[in-house]
């Protein structure tokens, strides 16, 4: 049974501490990995209305996978919508080209996606295809933007063919 950790972490943007939490202790929390093969249908569908939508990235707690009781806020770009849910991937900054090998080595698949608002220092991002993660949209800190139809393209159909959809 995983416990609630009470200390806090400090995001780089010098935002307020955030509490370390395991994965499901709150609705909003993310949860990955949990029924990938399920089939995903996405759709690119941003909208200027506050909400996170598919085809948009957003700034959402993820947990870390070797202790999903801490984690960190992090882009993510939502695929698609479950009801309320959110299906997403993670985004980086870190160039995995440099180290392809390791990462395949682990099962972690990486593509490019290039540079938008969601990094105020304009650098260019990956997208991780392999780990899923499925959000309620409370644990959404906030928009970053929306991302283009044809990378939005590009990314969903490489996640579907790595994953069945």
């Amino acid at each position: 049974m995983l416990r609630a950790v009470v200390d806090a972490v400090r995001p780089s943007t010098g935002a307020p501490a955030r509490p370390r939490r395991p994965a499901t202790a709150r609705p909003g929390a993310a949860r990955a990995g949990d029924g990938a093969q399920r089939t995903v249908r996405p759709t690119w569908a941003p909208a200027a209305d506050g909400e996170p939508d598919p085809g948009e990235v957003v700034w959402a707690w993820v947990p870390y996978e070797d202790d999903p009781t801490q984690g960190k806020d992090r882009p993510v770009l939502v695929l698609a919508r479950e009801g309320r849910t959110l299906v997403a991937l993670m985004l980086s900054s870190q160039d995995h080209d440099r180290d392809a090998a390791d990462e395949a080595r682990h099962g972690r698949v990486w593509t490019d996606v290039g540079t938008g608002g969601w990094d105020p220092r304009g650098r260019p991002s990956e997208v991780r295809l392999d780990r899923v993660l499925r959000l309620g949209p409370e644990a959404v800190r906030r928009e970053g933007a929306a991302l283009d139809p044809e990378v939005f393209d590009r990314v969903t159909r490489a996640a579907a063919r790595l994953h069945g959809w």
